[in-house]
């Protein structure tokens, strides 16, 4: 499969809709790195912010790779506290820049519950942001798909469209998704993990609806689990995709990249 893989990917067009390559993890090889993904066929990478610890490196490196690199700008979930209107205005001094979503933005109850209220209120923030400046949000939602659905359903006057990035919810979720507005869900790593439910959620998800996704550094997919992920491995999910669902992986290529242009306008 290996050997397949790599000369597909040599001759098709990927995007890498959720990579944070400006991550320590990859510190001093970020160029290196980016270069192996281009390699494989990945042209475009979009770049979800965090926070302010890390957001300059971020636009350090967009900078460095304009029209190959697109960052975004976002308090994520889990860096909100007590200090979140502080960072809130640190993301707003970043919104003139040459952004393509606000993200990534959501809701985390995994980690920690201890500013849940805080969460929701930011992320009503942030949806009011993007819908002002007509951009795409990328939403980061773990243990917590009916507090965000509820959230979109209050403020669906907005109009806001986006990606649901790492979807593991069920198609029931998806379609209240889609009767909320346009939305694509973001597939990466965990679709070739065995017993991943998303392996039997994607068989009933149109693939105009599908963003691939790295999430690099983390989630890697297999054959490379347990390394460090890279946005080069984006072919091997495609090719996982193309397997469950029954299209060629030209179809998957062509399509999801066209999605994430329309998405981004990129």
């Amino acid at each position: 499969m290996h050997d397949s893989v790599f000369t597909l990917m040599q001759i098709m067009e990927f995007i890498d809709t959720h990579s944070h390559l400006y991550d320590e993890a990859f510190a001093g090889e970020e160029d290196i790195v980016l270069q192996r993904a281009i390699d494989a066929g990945v042209t475009k990478l979009i770049f979800p912010d965090i926070d302010s610890q890390s957001r300059e490196a971020m636009f350090a490196f967009a900078d460095r790779h304009k029209g190959t690199v697109f960052p975004c700008a976002g308090l994520h979930p889990t860096s909100v506290d007590a200090s979140w209107e502080k960072e809130m205005m640190l993301v707003e001094q970043h919104l003139d820049r040459d952004i393509v979503a606000i993200g990534e933005i959501g809701i985390d109850c995994y980690w920690s519950k201890e500013f849940l209220e805080q969460q929701k209120e930011v992320f009503r923030i942030q949806l009011g942001i993007a819908a002002e400046r007509d951009l795409p949000v990328i939403i980061h939602s773990r243990e917590s798909t009916e507090i965000i659905i509820n959230i979109i359903k209050e403020l669906r006057h907005l109009g806001v469209r986006g990606v649901f990035h790492a979807y593991s919810g069920s198609k029931e979720t998806f379609r209240e998704l889609e009767r909320l507005g346009d939305w694509y869900i973001g597939i990466g790593g965990v679709l070739t993990y065995k017993k991943a439910s998303i392996a039997e959620t994607v068989k009933e998800i149109p693939l105009e609806r599908i963003l691939l996704e790295t999430d690099s550094p983390y989630l890697t997919p297999v054959p490379f689990r347990g390394k460090r992920n890279e946005s080069s491995y984006v072919p091997y999910i495609a090719q996982k995709l193309s397997e469950l669902t029954g299209r060629s992986i030209e179809e998957v290529a062509a399509v999801t990249t066209e999605n994430a242009k329309k998405l981004f306008s990129i």
